[in-house]
C-alpha cells in the first residue's frame, strides 16, 4: 500500500488534505448502485424458486449449540454470576485505563492480541485510545466467551466442540477490524480514495455473488491469471486410460533409467489432483519423475447427476483397480508402490485391506499424505457430522445426485476464518484491492462435486461411525481389517493440519499390521506436503517409535530442516532399487487418449 502524507500525522489526527467531496458524493451514489446489483444477485435464487444451500441450517445449528452452553450456565446461577463479575471487572479495568490515556497518563493494556494476529497490526490499534478500546473490548469479550464454552458443565464433548467452532466463526465475524467505521486503516483508505475503494469492492462483491449463483464465493485469487494445462499442471505426459470415474495419466520420463517399480498416486476427489503439479518449481510429480520414478496419477471426474450412484466401492474398482490393470498393460509390472493423499489415502487404506483379504499383492508398499484411517481425533470437520446432519445432507444430495463443490469449500474456509475468510473480505470488498495471484489459492477455489452415494458412505463409515479402524467397514461383501495390511507404510502427517490432524494420523498409524514409518512435517495440510526441494520452508521429524501419544513420539523424534521429499524417496528406493530403461507413455499396450493433464480436470463445479 502506498504511503500518503496523512500517514505521518499523530494518531487520530485528520488526513493532510480533506477528501474531494464532489468525488466522494459521486462514489457514494455509485456504491448504492453497485450494492443494488449485489442484492439482486443474492436474491436471484429466491426469485427463481431455487433452493439456497445450508447457510440457514448452519445458523440454526450455531444457535442450538451455543444455546446448550447458555443453558448449562443458567442452571447454576451462582457460577453464572461469578462469570459475569469477571467480565465486568475486566471492563472496569479497561475503562479506567482508557480514562488515564485520555488524560495523558500512561496505562498498561488489560489484554494484548496474539503477536501472530495480523488483524491489529496497524499502529493506530495501539496508539489511538478509541481504537485501542475497541480492540481490547473485543478481545476481552471473545476470550471470556471462549472460557464459558470451555468450562460449561454437563455438556457432552460433541456439543462443546460444535459450540467452540461456531463461537470461533461468530467472534471472527464480529472483529472490529472487519468494519469500516471501527478499522483505522479502512477509514484512512476510504478518505484517501474518496470511497472509490468501496465502489470497486462492491462491484467485486456483486460479481462473486453472481459467480456463486446467489451465494458469496469469496475471491481469494484473480482467476484470469491461471489456466490448467498452460501455467499449472504442466508436467508432460499422456492420459492412457479414461473411464466414467477417472483418467489415468502416465508422465513422460526425464531420466534415462527409472526404478522398475512404478508409482501410482491416488489424489483426493474432494479437490483436483494438480495440487501435486502446481508449477514446475512446486511440482511433487515433476520432482518424482526426475528421481527416476515412472509416475501414474489418477485424475477423478468432476461428477454430475449421472454419477449419483457411484459408490466408495466403485471408486476402488474403477479407480485404483482399473489403474493397476492399466499400469500392468503399460509397463508389464504387476507390483507398484502407491500414494494416497487425504481422502484418497482413506480409499487406498480401505483398498489395501480389501486386497489383503483377497490375497492381492499388486501394491507392494504405500505412502499416505495427511490421510486418516482412524477418525477419533478428526478435528473440526467432525462439527459438520452427526446423525441428523448426515441424514439432512443425504436428502439434499439425493435431490441433485451430488454434493455441490461450494459446500466443502465453505467448510474448509470455516476451519480457518481469520486466514481464509475475513482477510479477503477486508482486502477485496472494503479496500477494493485485487487479490494476490497465488497458485495454491487458485487450486483451492477450483472445487469439485462429490457423488451422493460415495460421499454418504464416506461420512457415515468414517466420520460418523469410524468403522474402518474398528474393522467393521465392509466393501463388496468383505469386512476390512487393516491389521491384515502387512506391507511397508510411509505415513506423513503435518503439524498444523486442520483437516487431518497430526494426532489423528498418528493414531491411525497403529491400525496397520506391518511396519509403519511415521513422519511429521511442518506447516499444514497443503503447505506441509507441497514443500519443494528448491525452496523448502519447513522442517520434518522422523525416527520416533509409533507408540504412546504423539507428544511421546515428538519427544524422541529427530528434527531435520528442509523438505521430507528426499527422505521419502530413499525409503522408496531401498525397497526396490532395481532400475530399467525409461518408459515412454504409450510405449506399452495402451495407446494415449490425450495429452496431460487430460479433460476431467478442466470441468468446473
Amino acid at each position: 500500500m502506498d504511503k500518503s502524507p496523512g500517514d505521518d500525522k499523530a494518531p487520530g489526527a485528520p488526513p493532510a488534505s480533506a477528501p474531494d467531496f464532489d468525488e466522494l458524493s459521486r462514489n457514494l451514489t455509485l456504491l448504492l448502485e453497485k450494492a443494488g446489483k449485489a442484492t439482486a444477485a443474492y436474491l436471484k435464487p429466491v426469485t427463481e424458486g431455487r433452493h439456497r444451500s445450508g447457510l440457514a441450517e448452519e445458523a440454526a445449528e450455531a444457535v442450538r449449540s451455543l444455546g446448550h452452553i447458555a443453558e448449562a450456565w443458567m442452571n447454576d446461577p451462582h457460577k453464572a454470576l461469578e462469570a459475569q463479575t469477571r467480565l465486568g471487572a475486566q471492563f472496569l479495568d479497561l475503562w479506567s485505563a482508557t480514562l488515564k490515556r485520555a488524560q495523558g497518563e500512561p496505562a498498561e493494556p488489560v489484554v494484548q492480541p496474539d503477536p501472530k494476529d495480523s488483524r491489529f497490526q496497524d499502529p493506530e490499534w495501539s496508539q489511538n485510545p478509541i481504537f485501542d478500546f475497541l480492540k481490547q473490548a473485543y478481545l476481552i469479550t471473545s476470550r471470556w466467551a471462549e472460557d464459558l464454552v470451555e468450562h460449561a458443565e454437563g455438556v457432552d464433548q460433541h456439543t462443546r466442540h460444535k459450540a467452540q467452532f461456531y463461537l470461533k466463526q461468530l467472534s471472527s465475524a464480529l472483529s472490529p477490524s472487519n468494519f469500516l467505521l471501527t478499522n483505522p486503516e479502512l477509514l484512512r483508505e476510504t478518505l484517501r480514495n474518496n470511497a472509490a475503494n468501496l465502489v470497486r469492492g462492491m462491484e467485486m462483491l456483486a460479481e462473486d455473488i453472481e459467480a456463486g449463483k446467489g451465494e458469496l464465493r469469496i475471491r481469494h485469487v484473480d482467476p484470469t491469471r491461471f489456466q490448467v494445462g498452460v501455467n499449472m499442471a504442466t508436467s508432460p505426459g499422456k492420459v492412457i486410460l479414461r473411464n466414467e470415474l477417472m483418467e489415468l495419466i502416465q508422465y513422460a520420463p526425464s531420466t534415462e533409467t527409472v526404478l522398475k517399480r512404478p508409482l501410482l498416486i491416488v489424489p483426493p476427489w474432494i479437490n483436483k489432483f494438480y495440487i501435486l503439479d502446481l508449477n514446475p518449481e512446486k511440482s511433487f510429480i515433476r520432482w518424482a519423475v526426475a528421481q527416476g520414478l515412472t509416475v501414474f496419477c489418477i485424475s477423478w471426474v468432476n461428477p454430475g447427476p449421472e454419477h449419483a450412484d457411484k459408490s466408495f466401492e466403485d471408486y476402488m474398482r474403477e479407480g485404483i483397480f482399473a489403474a493397476l490393470d492399466a499400469i500392468e498393460q503399460a509397463t508389464g509390472e504387476k507390483k507398484v508402490t502407491a500414494i494416497g493423499y487425504c481422502v484418497g489415502g482413506t480409499l487406498l487404506a480401505a483398498t489395501l485391506a480389501y486386497m489383503a483379504a483377497k490375497k492381492d499383492k499388486r501394491i507392494a508398499s504405500a505412502t499416505f499424505f495427511t490421510a486418516q484411517v482412524d477418525f477419533t481425533h478428526a478435528g473440526d470437520l467432525k462439527v459438520f457430522v452427526d446423525k441428523n446432519r448426515v441424514s439432512a445432507l443425504e436428502a439434499s444430495m439425493k435431490r441433485r445426485g451430488y454434493l455441490e463443490g461450494s459446500h466443502m469449500a465453505n467448510a474448509f474456509n470455516m476451519l480457518r476464518p481469520n486466514d481464509l475468510i475475513w482477510p479477503y473480505v477486508v482486502n477485496v470488498y472494503l479496500k477494493g484491492n485485487a487479490p494476490f495471484p497465488f497458485d495454491l489459492l487458485y487450486w483451492n477455489s477450483d472445487s469439485t462435486r462429490m457423488p451422493a452415494a460415495n460421499h454418504a458412505f464416506y461420512l457415515r463409515n468414517c466420520y460418523l461411525e469410524n468403522r474402518l479402524s474398528k474393522g467393521e467397514m465392509e466393501i463388496g461383501g468383505v469386512r476390512l481389517d487393516l491389521k491384515k495390511v502387512k506391507i511397508p507404510i510411509f505415513n506423513l502427517a503435518t503439524k498444523e493440519d486442520h483437516i487431518a490432524p497430526a494426532r489423528s494420523v498418528f493414531l491411525g498409524s497403529k491400525a496397520f499390521g506391518g511396519p509403519v514409518e511415521f513422519v511429521l512435517a511442518g506447516s499444514g495440510h497443503i503447505a506441509g506436503v507441497v514443500n519443494p526441494v528448491t525452496k523448502p520452508k519447513y522442517q520434518y521429524w522422523t525416527n520416533g517409535p509409533v507408540e504412546g501419544e504423539l507428544s511421546d513420539w515428538m519427544a524422541k523424534a529427530t528434527e531435520t530442516p528442509g523438505t521430507w521429499w528426499p527422505y521419502w524417496f530413499s525409503w522408496i528406493e531401498k525397497q526396490a532399487p532395481r532400475r530399467v530403461p525409461a518408459r515412454e507413455p504409450g510405449g506399452g499396450r495402451l495407446a494415449p487418449v490425450c495429452d496431460a493433464p487430460g479433460t476431467y480436470v478442466l470441468e468446473k463445479a
